[in-house]
């Protein structure tokens, strides 16, 4: 098939955002695996290289058929949603959260439109979406509540290992709490139908342990008896390939050596600590069970080092790479 067209959202012009996108869309790599397009503002677009020290003709666009898809230039479809300089970098301001939050929604209007393959998204700041009163906390909250899906699952890429989410934005305390049969057991169907998604016939799934040694058996913590081995066996009863839970602390090894296809992590450091020590820059976020396709970098806005041309655009440009690959090799949707 042709280069998929991939939009790329700029996140809070606040952050490091706009600044890893111009690295990522002036990339060969980038250019020859897609035909990637900017959603933002030419301004901070502009800006962004100036600060980078970097020069490319900025082509101002209205839709992605306008775009030229050069290498060289990068076509930016302007919300006119902020001016670069109403723009205090590293700073929480409710222009930027609302700015950030617009170019999300064009994002996701233009892919259930079918005029994208692929959405690729730069960080945004919860702070500032709260300021803005936008009435979501995150990305995968947004992309979930428009496009109506009800089954969607955040998965992490690095290398050949994947890592689900069963509970994510919430504290530690919470999402022990959290940690109930039920959800463990729909937390499992979730993960093996977005497998099914990536091709996997028959995925092999690992879950992992909430206490030392999942529990040793009752000795460390009652959520492994309790809810989580119940939630494992009836998987099983039904025919599906998972095993747990497996402590927390070799479970993540195990997958990486190819034991198993991917691991459900039960709380949000559990598994990013595992990715992120693997290789912080190319752990990239894939949100599966939407009707369309949706990959991000997974780090901040990393306000301290904005606006000096100081990032690295490896996450971003990895986030291309498993969007383009994705949508190349027709990867079915929910």
């Amino acid at each position: 098939m042709q280069r998929p067209v991939l939009a790329l959202t700029m996140g809070d012009p606040a952050g490091i955002g706009p600044e890893i996108t111009v690295k990522a869309m002036l990339d060969q790599e980038v250019h020859n695996m897609s035909r990637s397009f900017v959603i933002g503002d030419v301004s901070v677009v502009e800006d962004a290289l100036s600060f980078s020290g970097l020069t490319a003709n900025v082509h101002k666009i209205s839709s992605p058929a306008e775009a030229n898809y050069e290498y060289g230039t990068i076509d930016v479809l302007d919300l006119d949603a902020i001016h670069a300089h109403d723009v205090a970098y590293g700073e929480v301001q409710e222009s930027c959260g609302r700015a950030a939050f617009a170019y999300i929604q064009k994002s996701i209007q233009l892919a259930m439109d079918g005029a994208i393959d692929a959405v690729v998204t730069a960080p945004i700041n919860k702070e500032s979406l709260k300021a803005a009163n936008v009435p979501y906390i995150g990305h995968t909250e947004m992309f979930a509540d428009m496009t109506g899906a009800n089954e969607e699952m955040t998965m992490f890429s690095i290398l050949n290992l994947k890592i689900f989410f069963l509970t994510r934005h919430v504290s530690l305390a919470e999402a022990c709490r959290l940690i109930t049969q039920e959800r463990v057991s729909a937390g499992i169907d979730k993960c093996v139908s977005a497998l099914k998604q990536l091709g996997f016939e028959n995925p092999r799934l690992a879950v992992a342990g909430l206490n030392p040694h999942a529990g040793e058996h009752g000795l460390f913590g009652h959520e492994e008896m309790e809810e989580i081995v119940p939630a494992v066996e009836m998987a099983v009863a039904r025919g599906l390939n998972v095993t747990g839970p497996v402590p927390a602390d070799s479970v993540f090894h195990m997958a990486r050596m190819g034991r198993f296809d991917a691991v459900l992590s039960l709380y949000h450091d559990q598994g990013h600590i595992a990715a992120k020590m693997m290789d912080f820059e190319r752990t990239v976020s894939v949100t599966l069970g939407l009707p369309i396709l949706r990959t991000s970098v997974d780090h901040g806005t990393a306000f301290d080092i904005a606006g000096q041309g100081k990032a690295s655009a490896v996450s971003m440009i990895e986030a291309v790479r498993v969007g383009a690959e994705y949508a190349r090799s027709g990867v079915k949707l929910a």
